[in-house]
Parts: C-alpha cells; structure tokens; sequence
C-alpha cells in the first residue's frame, strides 16, 4: 500500500532531514516565495512565512480539504472496482494460458521482490498518466490545478482537481491489480508485501519521498543516485515554468522511466526553479474557485471557440507548460 495520508511520521522525518541541511549547509538551501535560494536561521528555514501565508498555501488547504471530503466516493467506485477486477483478470489469463498455480514457497526475499515490483510497475503508471496530462490537452487543464502551486508545502502534494482525483486513483489500482494477481498466481495468495513498522517497506521510500518533493527545501542527492531515484530537487524542476525545465522528472520515485523516455533532468546545486505556471497565466489560476472552476472554462474554449491553452499561451507569449 503506497500511502496517499499526510502521516506525521513523514512530516517529522521532513522536518529532521531539512534541520541536518540547515545545519551542514549553514542556513542554505532553503526557497523563498519566488523559488530563489536564501540563507536563513533556523525557525525561518523549516517554517519561512512568506511560503506559508502566501495564497497558494491556502489554496493547498482548500483542494485538501475538497479531495478529503470526495475521496470515499472515487475510493469506493475505483480502488474497491478497478484493482479487484484487474487483479482476477490477470489470474483467470494465467491458469487459462499456464494452468494451476506453482504455488511457490514464501520466503522474505520473495517479499521484498514483490514490493519492489509493485513499485516499479505503480511508478510506471504514474509515469505514463502524468506524461499524458501534460501532453493532452484536455487532461493539461486537470492537472494545470497542481503546477498552479507558486509555493511548494507537503500539502502540495494532494493540491489536485477533483476531477483528476478519480484517474490517479484508477491508475494506481490498476497498477497495484497487475502485479497482486501476477504474485497471486504465482504464490497461490500467500505472499504478502515486505513490511517496516507495519507499512510496506517500498511505501515507506514513496511516502518519505512525496513529503519531501513538495517541500520548500532543495535537497539533491549525487548524481550517479540521481539516475536511479528522483531527489525533491528533482521535482523542484518539475514544478518550475522557466522553459528549459517544462515536461521533465515525470516519474514519483525512480528516474528509470525518465531515462528510458529521454525526460530525466538532473538540475545543479541550488539552480533557481520558479514555480507556478507562469507570470502571464498564473493570474487565472491563483483563488480556490479559479482553480475549481478554471478546468471548465478552458475546456469551453477547448469545444466553443477551438483553442487549446497551448494556443493561447502561444497567442499571448504567456510563459506556460505544453
């Protein structure tokens, strides 16, 4: 289970992990509103004012809250649908084209074989949706909502249209369905994920790593491990509107999909990433409600007038992602 929850744990993992950069960088490292790098002390550096009064921060609260409040519905029609059936497909195809299953004896190192390819196989999906809501159109103005963000905070990171809510969801149990009935056959439903503390050991990697990308401290990791596992600076760059940083670091956890697609961007040492979706367009998409509403109205200039909001950005010379 790669949890989707603002766990405390993350949180304070966050938390220590910025105070040791503090500490070894002595005060750098930290963004300010408009993504540049400063120096600054302590209490400034794990909680700077200007990130968290800023407008979007309370913007992130609000689709929160929203995507709290719809949740058990998309959960419900999705999770408990998608991943069963998918998983039952994948055993029906297997005993029809394999037979019974071998039944393998259960061991830890099959544990964690099992939790590492349901990571890579979850992060390969999100690889292909999150590339293709950045390519189409119609899908760019669903997740325009996320890169609207012009500070970055762990809540961030659920910052998403509540219609987008129901495909990364379906995305997931799609994934997670593959690879459990895959594993299922394979182990006639005996293995289960490795855990630590109770939470899958590979979840434990994606939870730390999601608090951390959506937090406004640049934190690079070598680059050899860079062309490995996406550091937050990584996703930094992802969130940026400058156009040498647009449709990069598509992937949540490795960066062996990003290589394979030629999409990997490994940034340098505290490269500036301004984040939103650019100053001439950023202003349609700032309150709660533009941000609610604003999908609907460039999907009604999609259909009535027939222009993409890449069209329009090209019209205006507004700096925005394709």
């Amino acid at each position: 289970n790669l949890p989707r929850d603002l766990h405390w744990q993350f949180i304070l993992v966050t938390l220590i992990i910025a105070a040791f950069i503090w500490l070894i960088r002595g005060g750098r490292g930290s963004r300010d509103a408009a993504g540049r790098e400063r120096k600054a002390d302590f209490l400034q550096f794990l909680f700077p004012k200007d990130i968290y009064t800023h407008v979007s921060a309370r913007v992130d609260i609000w689709l929160w809250v929203t995507e709290r409040l719809l949740r058990p519905f998309w959960v419900v029609g999705l999770l408990a649908t998608v991943g069963p059936s998918t998983e039952t497909a994948v055993i029906g195809v297997l005993q029809w084209t394999l037979g019974a299953t071998p039944a393998i004896a259960v061991n830890y190192g099959w544990m964690l074989l099992y939790s590492l390819v349901t990571l890579l196989c979850y992060d390969f999906v999100f690889f292909l949706i999150h590339y293709t809501m950045h390519k189409v159109p119609a899908l760019w103005v669903l997740h325009k909502v996320h890169h609207s963000a012009e500070v970055l905070t762990p809540l961030t990171r659920y910052r998403e249209h509540f219609l987008a809510g129901p495909i990364w969801a379906a995305g997931g149990a799609f994934s997670y369905g593959l690879i459990g009935g895959l594993f299922a056959w394979l182990f006639n439903g005996e293995l289960i994920a490795a855990t630590l503390f109770n939470i899958g050991f590979f979840a434990l990697l994606f939870g730390f790593n999601g608090s951390f990308r959506h937090y406004h401290v640049q934190f690079n990791y070598p680059r050899r491990l860079s062309l490995w596992l996406h550091s937050p600076a990584m996703h930094h760059v992802h969130h940026s509107y400058l156009p040498q940083h647009w449709d990069a670091n598509f992937a949540a956890v490795t960066s062996i999909w990003d290589r394979l697609f030629g999409t990997l961007y490994i940034p340098q040492k505290d490269e500036y990433t301004p984040w939103g979706i650019g100053p001439n367009t950023q202003s349609e998409y700032r309150s709660y409600w533009q941000n609610t509403v604003g999908p609907f109205n460039d999907w009604y200039k999609m259909l009535i007038k027939g222009n993409s909001p890449q069209d329009d950005a090209t019209k205006t010379g507004a700096i925005e992602k394709n």
